[in-house]
């Protein structure tokens, strides 16, 4: 291996992007592509219900401004409301782009800037690799890196999350900041290099560990061997440590006080860390435990034997570093090194909620690469033929492109996602309990109480489990054990929105209507970007006859989403849904929607006319075609018309979109009973309704 004298580095030199190159670099995008064709309709997950599925201001474009100054828009969940204004105006544009939560235009968003971090990637590597040692071969070599980058399994953990978005646009933040200091030197007197990362900062906060990163690029890569090298090392990278404190004080500053970032003790927390340094640094070689939700639990009682391999671990990482370091042609190795500790630092060091999470890996997965690349060139690009090389790089490419697209198909569904979870992580109690709402919702009742009740042996006191377990043992006719299991759900979580609407949900079905109410209301209150609360409790007021607070709730809810029909339709009737069936057909031909469709079969069906009832609610359900309660509808038409099979399907189907629904059950008892009884006999009324 040639070496260099540090005190003398060579000039770096232009990169080449030759025809050869340039083809190469097409054909890895297209594999990259190609790689995540199966993602773009893959769904929302997990803490997408809160950000974006739930959250009613990521509804109207017209609320970007008020992302940057509230931080409360970023959930429906005050407890998770942090601040990330860039994230949720993607969002909001995701939302405007698609005219509603169509998950194909939040996906393409998300890939298209990760080709963009791809290519910025490709230049920083180029230039790194020219600073220690100019070849005409350091393009490929960087070619493989990024396309290793791109095609690992581990990227695919953030590219398919879309709330973890924030994870791309920081890391983005960072290589642009540093692609634009290495390739600008002209512009650094200005602080242009500072740009990308301020934008970054407010896209997710671990953007800020560019200041660590700038250091440790200045001193490998642009400062000659002399005492005062650390002083000058500092001294340059000063601004962007200045500019990175004052954007995570901003962060702090403006996270609201309600925000819980939870996580065990300090101690237990970073006891556990070096395990999962070492169980990151596994799933980069060999990416096959990824998991959505790890069921690692924090140490509470000293360190144990994956600790203590972990520390030695850790230790070996500083060794590698020191020493690459000391040798210009293996600085890269040493710089990725710095690169992947100084990515894990702010999951490392911070306690959160999950001491372990798989997508916390897509920052230091740069460093991870490139050290890994580096190294393996230098040893092997002599000693093997180069068609041996080019042959394993590619086989290796193609690898990680499988496991990428065998990712993407679990990512698909919120079953492929938790069924994934709960054989991978066997005790997480989380994972249990969202599978069996998986099962759930496909009607399997029995088999959903037995995940539930599974989760409980690992997580006794969930308040979202006792809330599942309520909906469950209800739809089951348990209504004491489920009233139990709601009252316990509010006691875990006091305060909180979901047990609030939830057990509310459930004493409107039994038509306590009053105390629903009462526990809507505080619902509304506690989550004030989430919908559903607000739009049952104008159901429940409408029906109690309260048109003044009708009218109230309606007129608020539209200063959320200023173009809700729901709200816009109980403020111009507060005690009725509208009988003019002339105005709604009108509305619909203006604006359709799925709510209108579903507003106008109940019309139909109250003025007797059933056949049309059914055509507008198969409408309703060719725009959303989980819509529970436009099945109910059909279903109460076709009893109405005496058609009890298609009424039994119909309800059944509702059912499995919503087990707890007690009008589509009604209906359906009803129907059953008619069927045996052939038509003979006194009829009950259908119960339909939105």
């Amino acid at each position: 291996m040639r070496r260099l004298a540090p005190g003398n580095p060579p000039a770096p030199a232009r990169s080449r992007w030759d025809r050869g190159t340039l083809l190469l670099g097409l054909a890895l995008l297209a594999v990259v592509t190609l790689a995540y064709a199966n993602h773009f309709h893959n769904g929302f997950h997990f803490d997408d219900v809160h950000t974006v599925v739930n959250n009613a201001y990521i509804r109207d474009t017209r609320n970007i401004g008020r992302f940057f100054t509230d931080a409360r828009t970023f959930s429906s969940l005050p407890s998770n409301a942090d601040y990330r204004p860039v994230v949720t105006a993607s969002l909001a544009l995701d939302y405007w782009l698609g005219g509603g939560l169509r998950p194909f235009f939040f996906h393409l968003s998300t890939f298209l800037w990760f080709v963009v971090l791809l290519l910025l990637l490709y230049r920083l590597l180029v230039g790194v690799l020219d600073a220690a040692r100019p070849k005409p071969s350091n393009s490929l070599v960087a070619l493989f890196a990024t396309g290793l980058y791109g095609l690992h399994p581990i990227a695919a953990e953030t590219v398919n999350y879309v709330i973890q978005r924030g994870d791309l646009y920081s890391t983005l933040a960072i290589v642009a900041g540093l692609l634009i200091y290495q390739r600008w030197p002209d512009g650094r007197r200005w602080g242009v290099y500072l740009l990308p990362v301020a934008v970054g900062s407010l896209a997710k906060a671990p953007a800020v560990m560019f200041a660590p990163l700038l250091a440790a690029f200045i001193f490998l890569f642009e400062q000659d061997a002399s005492p005062a090298l650390w002083k000058d090392t500092l001294r340059r990278s000063l601004p962007a440590v200045v500019v990175c404190g004052l954007l995570l004080a901003l962060q702090r500053a403006m996270t609201p006080a309600a925000f819980v970032r939870g996580g065990p003790p300090l101690g237990s927390y970073l006891a556990t860390q070096p395990a999962v340094i070492l169980h990151y640094a596994a799933q980069f070689l060999l990416p096959l435990g990824l998991s959505a939700d790890t069921d690692r639990q924090p140490l509470m009682g000293g360190l144990d034997r994956t600790a203590l391999l972990g520390l030695v671990f850790l230790g070996g990482l500083v060794l590698a570093a020191w020493r690459t370091a000391r040798d210009r042609v293996t600085r890269p190795i040493a710089f990725g090194i710095v690169w992947w500790l100084v990515g894990l630092a702010p999951t490392s060091l911070v306690p959160l909620a999950e001491v372990e999470n798989d997508h916390r890996m897509f920052l230091p997965l740069v460093g991870a690469v490139l050290a890994a690349t580096w190294g393996a060139w230098l040893l092997l690009e002599r000693r093997l033929p180069r068609g041996t090389l080019a042959a394993s790089a590619i086989g290796l490419l193609i690898l990680c492109a499988i496991g990428t697209h065998r990712r993407n198909i679990v990512w698909r569904s919120e079953e492929s996602l938790w069924c994934d979870v709960t054989q991978k992580s066997p005790r997480n109690g989380r994972g249990l309990m969202n599978y069996g709402l998986t099962q759930m919702a496909k009607g399997d009742l029995p088999r959903a109480l037995d995940y539930f009740e599974r989760a409980r042996r690992f997580t006794p006191d969930y308040p979202f489990l006792e809330i599942n377990l309520g909906i469950v043992r209800g739809a089951l006719g348990a209504d004491t054990a489920a009233e139990a299991h709601f009252r316990r759900a509010l006691a875990l979580a006091p305060g909180q929105a979901d047990p609030l609407y939830y057990y509310a949900r459930w004493l409107q079905s039994k038509g306590r209507l009053g105390e629903a109410s009462s526990l809507l209301e505080a619902a509304v209150k506690a989550s004030p970007a989430w919908l559903e609360p607000r739009h049952l409790l104008l159901q429940t007021l409408s029906t109690l006859g309260d048109a003044a607070r009708v009218r109230r709730l309606a007129q608020d809810t539209l200063l959320v989403v200023p173009d809700d029909q729901t709200a816009a339709r109980f403020l111009t009737r507060p005690t009725l849904f509208p009988t003019d069936i002339e105005e709604a057909e009108a509305d619909l031909r203006q604006r359709p929607t799925a709510e209108g469709y579903l507003n106008l079969s109940l019309l139909y069906h109250r003025a007797g006319r059933f056949q049309e009832c059914i055509a507008a609610a198969r409408s309703a359900l060719g725009i959303k075609a989980d819509y529970a309660e436009a099945y109910n509808n059909i279903a109460a038409a076709y009893a109405g018309l005496g058609q009890w099979e298609e009424a039994i399907r119909a309800a059944q189907r509702a059912l499995v979109l919503r087990p707890d629904f007690q009008l589509a059950r009604n209906n359906l008892n009803w129907a059953e009973q008619e069927k045996r009884q052939q038509g003979r006999g006194a009829r009950a009324g259908p119960d339909s309704g939105k």
